[in-house]
């Protein structure tokens, strides 16, 4: 099948598809006139992808799972070498939570504070503090 069917049977947009050609993900044979040709077995592959994707693993991740997916979800067995790499992706998950969790404490503290003091605390500060508001 050629790139538009894939993209249509799939929801994935040729401009995706060609990046997932392009990184290693999906392969595709090529006609004489140079048109990409997807075998039936491509249809699965975006799914897996899409799906490995959504769980928010890199392209590189993916790469490297990719080999030992099984099924549409994907199902991935257990080898050690497949759970270290999901077990580290989930670690940088849970630091980059962690990190806007604290991130998002400050902001609050930080607007909590100045709705509680306002500007009559501070009358000097008053008109420095003018900030346009966003759009």
């Amino acid at each position: 099948m050629r790139i538009g069917e894939l993209s249509r049977r799939t929801g994935v947009n040729a401009h995706q598809l060609r990046y997932y050609e392009a990184q290693g993900l999906l392969e595709a044979g090529r006609r004489a006139n140079g048109y990409r040709e997807y075998d039936e077995d491509a249809v699965l592959r975006v799914s897996q992808i899409r799906h490995l994707l959504d769980a928010g693993l890199s392209s590189d991740d993916i790469a490297y799972l990719l080999p030992c997916a099984v099924g549409e979800a994907p199902e991935l067995p257990g080898c050690p070498e497949l759970l270290d790499a999901m077990r580290s992706r989930l670690r940088r998950l849970n630091d980059q939570m962690d990190r806007l969790a604290r991130s998002r404490a400050a902001l609050v503290n930080y607007i909590d504070a100045a709705e509680r003091t306002g500007s009559e605390g501070y009358p000097a500060f008053a008109d420095a503090c003018q900030v346009p508001a966003p759009a």
